[in-house]
């Protein structure tokens, strides 16, 4: 198979596998501080909710849209400089939302955003299972570990600085040029990916899921659903149908967020010294019984507990199944990464919704089921993954 390579010194290794963790948390700030402040863009438009949700879509297609060109665009520029490139074109888009004339450039300005983000994505994750290759250990995990602090992170600066009353837009932009200086410093200590001579059949354009991908991105989808649904749906969940009040409703996202940073620093440990489909059926089970529980109980503490181990046992789904796309045979690890990752992004999209439909037809509850249902899924399907070489 065509593998993405790195090469350098065991001292040029870590210090790449240092700045790559930096480039995820880079993206982390960014998502945390573009989370907080869709309010501002509601506010500063006058728009409506569905005008809203239309400028969430309009990047999510974006997104989706960009992985048909991006394994072709990495192959071209290599990991390296396609994430300099995504992270100033993103940071840029980020930093201007709030200075747009009118809505339409604001749809076109969210379109690019979403691209930018996406490409910057699957190079950074193909550059981690190059050096993962590379230095022969596990790193994916600590790696999307650093994207959850990065997340976190963005989110509570953002917060303190609304307290202090800052105006968004200075707000933003602020963001945008540290994340984009950030990057632009921190990607020089990145090694350039090469790709090896690719056999009859591939190369680096964007691969169409079947066979193993198919299956990798289905799994991919149904993890991504599940935890959008938990980050979008899990406090108005507390405070409507267990009850909390608001500001402890909030510490769901909390310990739910924070459970999943934490696993993803150890599942590197996890993913050195056990099978992949084990730790992939494990973590199918753990997030069923933890949610079932939840939905069952409706209990305060019983509930943040359950989210909490709900977390843990999604934070490993997506690091081992990046990690798995990259070695099907046929494409490259860039290609296959875009074309496994199209199908998972289109789970933040879908699933949300869906649980929205339910809930008003039937209940939150019931809805909520929807997690239960995606994590014994994984359980079910975990033994159709490549498991990693011995």
């Amino acid at each position: 198979m065509s593998q993405a390579q790195v090469h350098g010194s065991p001292r040029q290794i870590r210090h790449a596998v240092w700045a790559t963790r930096g480039m995820f948390a880079a993206l982390g700030v960014l998502g945390g501080s573009w989370g907080v402040h869709i309010p501002s863009v509601k506010d500063h438009y006058g728009l409506e909710p569905s005008a809203l949700s239309l400028v969430l879509v309009a990047a999510a297609i974006g997104a989706v849209a960009s992985l048909l060109f991006a394994g072709r665009m990495i192959g071209r520029l290599g990991a390296r400089n396609a994430t300099a490139l995504c992270a100033v074109t993103m940071a840029a888009m980020l930093g201007l939302v709030l200075h747009w004339p009118n809505y339409g450039v604001l749809l076109a300005t969210m379109l690019l955003f979403g691209a930018a983000m996406s490409v910057y994505d699957v190079a950074i994750n193909t550059e981690g299972s190059a050096l993962e290759a590379a230095g022969g250990r596990p790193i994916m995990g600590g790696l999307h570990g650093m994207f959850s602090v990065g997340a976190m992170v963005g989110a509570a600066l953002m917060s303190a600085l609304l307290r202090l009353q800052l105006p968004a837009s200075t707000q933003l932009a602020a963001v945008g040029v540290l994340v984009a200086v950030s990057v632009l410093v921190g990607s020089r200590w990145m090694l350039p990916t090469e790709t090896a001579a690719p056999k009859a059949g591939e190369g680096a354009r964007f691969a169409w899921p079947r066979g193993a991908l198919l299956v990798i991105g289905l799994l991919i989808f149904t993890g991504m659903s599940a935890e959008g649904a938990v980050y979008d749906w899990c406090v108005l969940y507390l405070k409507q149908e267990v009850g909390m009040p608001q500001d402890q409703a909030a510490l769901g996202y909390a310990a739910f967020s924070g459970a999943m940073a934490a696993m993803r620093f150890a599942a590197d440990s996890f993913r050195h010294r056990f099978s992949e489909r084990l730790l992939l059926q494990a973590s199918g089970l753990v997030t069923a019984v933890a949610m079932a529980v939840v939905l069952l109980f409706a209990l305060p503490w019983v509930s943040l507990v359950g989210f909490a181990i709900a977390g843990a046992g999604l934070a490993m789904v997506v690091p081992i199944l990046y990690t798995a796309a990259a070695r099907v045979p046929g494409t490259t690890p860039a290609a296959a990464i875009a074309a496994v990752s199209s199908i998972g992004y289109s789970g933040f999209m879908v699933g949300p919704p869906v649980i929205g439909a339910i809930a008003q037809h039937v209940s939150l509850t019931m809805a909520m089921g929807v997690v239960v249902l995606g994590a014994a899924t994984l359980a079910a399907f975990a033994h159709r993954v490549p498991d990693k070489a011995p």
